[in-house]
């Protein structure tokens, strides 16, 4: 009798146990859908195109949209080209302390034509003044992404090889970006052969540094301090806490503008967050926008953790 009483016991708390569980459960799934359903709400309602990639790892969890679509990387680019200057550096090819000549003239991947960079055009706009000089590949690095620099972009493309860069990205996942060229070659851009990248490939990108396979422990940790780092500040980290890391790497271009990074809630897990956009006249229209969607994960995540 007594045994009885003890089975129908636990029986009775592990059903309840068990219910509980799946209510939490469907509970989070709901706000899951609820997310997506208001991040689509207010996509369908700019006047532009909207392409989110979010992915929460270490809770298994991604939410795309849009997010295969594919768009001009502009500066966020400058990612790649960072992670296989790293990945070089640890093969032996140089050392991230070496130094190169600082130069203004680079061949056009069409017919090899010269092209110079125009300092009007270039918010980086330090290494003019050195060029003939030799600059360390470790502060032209710090440069291109902290400052986005495109002189110091183009150097570091001279030195790794375009074509290396892009067979990184496929070797990390990253199947549909593509990194052709350096940045201003205006014969290129003609002919249509432009730096493309989509949301979802860029998050990829982050998520391999973030888990330590774009480098060394090492260099993985110098490339996270150098985004979290970046100057640029007025799209993914604009109406979060002051107390939020994010380390992120932008882009804009005409009717471009785009942000990509690694957020860091105090005391939570990070998370990886892409948000591409294209076709807004007003550009402030469009980092107003990316600015919004990174705050409404934000509060999701907080609400889930």
């Amino acid at each position: 009798m007594i045994r009885f009483l003890l089975c129908s016991l636990l029986l009775l708390w592990n059903t309840k146990f068990i219910s509980c569980k799946n209510s939490e459960n469907g509970n989070q799934e709901m706000s899951d859908r609820k997310l997506k359903i208001e991040l689509e709400k207010y996509i369908d309602a700019q006047n532009g195109t909207v392409a989110v990639s979010l992915s929460v790892k270490h809770k298994q969890y991604y939410l795309g949209i849009n997010d295969t679509i594919s768009m001009h990387a502009a500066s966020t680019m400058k990612v790649p080209v960072m992670i296989e200057i790293f990945n070089q550096a640890q093969s032996g090819k140089f050392n991230l302390d070496d130094s190169i000549v600082v130069k203004n003239e680079f061949k056009s991947i069409i017919d090899g034509s010269p092209y110079s960079m125009d300092i009007q055009e270039d918010s980086g706009d330090r290494l003019y003044s050195m060029i003939g000089k030799k600059e360390s590949i470790r502060s032209l690095v710090v440069e291109m992404i902290i400052y986005s620099g495109n002189l110091a972009t183009n150097l570091l493309i001279d030195l790794a090889g375009a074509k290396n860069v892009q067979e990184k990205m496929e070797k990390l996942g990253a199947k549909d970006i593509r990194v052709l060229r350096g940045v201003e070659d205006i014969k290129a851009y003609r002919a249509g052969k432009s730096n493309t990248t989509t949301a979802k490939d860029l998050t990829i990108i982050l998520q391999s540094i973030l888990d330590g396979k774009s480098g060394t422990p090492e260099h993985t940790k110098e490339m996270i301090n150098i985004l979290l780092n970046q100057k640029f500040n007025d799209k993914l980290p604009a109406k979060l806490p002051d107390n939020v890391k994010v380390a992120h790497k932008t882009g804009s271009i005409t009717a471009i503008n785009h942000d990509c990074g690694i957020i860091y809630p105090p005391g939570k897990q990070p998370y990886v967050l892409t948000v591409l956009t294209k076709g807004f006249q007003n550009p402030q229209d469009a980092k107003t926008c990316i600015a919004d969607i990174s705050k409404m994960i934000y509060d999701w995540y907080i609400m889930q953790t």
